[in-house]
């Protein structure tokens, strides 16, 4: 053999041993981040302990997970928008988000929001509306005897003041 022949195989060699600690890493490297991403999917832990901050957020009648996930980004509810997607792909709750207002908690894990954000919003009264209550006149009161009483305050409760049952209206 040749001195040039043999200083190509042994640098054939060299370069063919870099090549597979290279994919060998890169392979490593790509599992650990697949597991990361993986774990935390499924274990992904609320931005805040304890009671954290009620943010509230608008969720519009054609916005895609994407969009949401940016936005619970953005407000700081959630840590990872890309998190977020597979977590909405992988939940019961997936495409149920219906349109509103919801105040969402730094709190709350992106399960209970995405549970939040699928029901339908409660309508809150206004203040305009007015609860009308008629008054009672003498032929409507409630006469409840001392049975009725016993029975409506279970055993052992007595009643403070006793007052006499009126006599009905004739």
């Amino acid at each position: 053999m040749k001195a040039g022949e043999i200083i190509g195989s042994i640098l054939e060699t060299i370069i063919k041993l870099a090549i597979f600690i290279f994919l060998g890493v890169l392979i490593y490297r790509g599992a650990l981040m697949a597991y990361d991403y993986g774990y935390r999917v499924f274990t992904e832990a609320p931005v805040s302990v304890g009671e954290g901050r009620i943010i509230s957020i608008e969720v519009k009648e054609d916005m895609s997970s994407k969009e949401l996930g940016e936005m619970l980004q953005q407000k700081g509810l959630i840590r990872d928008s890309r998190i977020f997607i597979l977590q909405e792909l992988l939940s019961e709750y997936h495409g149920k988000e219906t349109p509103g207002i919801y105040d969402l908690s730094t709190a709350m894990t992106a399960e209970e929001m995405l549970a939040v954000m699928s029901q339908e919003p409660v309508e809150e009264e206004s203040e305009d509306e007015l609860v009308v209550i008629p008054e009672e006149t003498e032929e409507e009161e409630l006469y409840i005897s001392e049975e009725d009483a016993d029975s409506m305050m279970g055993e052992g409760t007595t009643l403070i003041e006793e007052e006499a049952a009126p006599e009905p209206a004739e």
